[in-house]
C-alpha cells in the first residue's frame, strides 16, 4: 500500500467520523463545525484524486458560503440551538434503515464495477472543473446563487418580524 492509498483511507475515515458527529450533535452550532471537517475531508480526498480544481470549489462553495450561510441564518433567525434530541427511542429504525441502504448500495456499486479499484496516480478527474463550469451552465450557477440570496433575505424578515 503506497502513501497515496493510506492518505485517502485516513481522509475517507475521517470523513465518515465526521459525518457520525453531524448526525449525532446535540448542538446545532457543533454540527455546523463537524460539517466543516467533512466537507473538508471530502475536499482533501479530491485533491489526492488529482481534481484539484473541483477540491478546491469544495473549499470554497461549500466550506466558505453554505456553512458560513448556515451559521448566519442560525444567528440572525435566534433558533434554538442547544439540546434538543428526539428522545422516541426509535433510533434503531434509523439506524437499521441506514445500514440496510449501505449494504444495498455498496452491492449494486460492487456488482456494476467488477474488479474495479479507484487510481490515485495521474489526474483522473481533471476535466470536471471544465465539465462543470463551461458556459452551459452559467445560468443554472446563477439561479442557485439567487435562490441563497432569496434564503438569506427571507430569514431576516423572519427574524425582524419576532422582534
Amino acid at each position: 500500500m503506497n502513501p497515496g492509498e493510506v492518505f485517502f483511507f485516513l481522509f475517507g475515515a475521517a470523513v465518515l467520523v465526521s459525518a457520525f458527529f453531524v448526525v449525532t450533535a446535540t448542538n446545532v452550532v457543533r454540527a455546523a463545525l463537524w460539517l466543516v471537517g467533512a466537507l473538508l475531508g471530502v475536499a482533501a480526498l479530491y485533491l489526492l484524486l488529482g481534481a484539484g480544481f473541483l477540491g478546491w470549489v469544495q473549499v470554497l462553495v461549500y466550506v466558505g458560503a453554505i456553512v458560513v450561510l448556515i451559521l448566519f441564518g442560525l444567528m440572525v433567525t435566534r433558533a434554538p440551538i442547544g439540546r434538543q434530541r428526539l428522545e422516541t427511542g426509535e433510533w434503531w429504525l434509523g439506524a437499521g434503515v441506514s445500514l440496510v441502504l449501505l449494504l444495498l448500495l455498496s452491492f449494486i456499486a460492487a456488482r456494476a464495477f467488477p474488479g474495479a479499484r479507484i487510481s490515485l496516480e495521474g489526474s483522473a478527474l481533471t476535466g470536471t472543473g471544465l465539465g462543470i463550469f463551461n458556459p452551459r451552465y452559467v445560468l443554472p450557477f446563477e439561479l442557485v446563487s439567487l435562490l441563497l440570496l432569496a434564503a438569506l433575505v427571507g430569514a431576516i424578515l423572519l427574524a425582524r418580524r419576532e422582534q
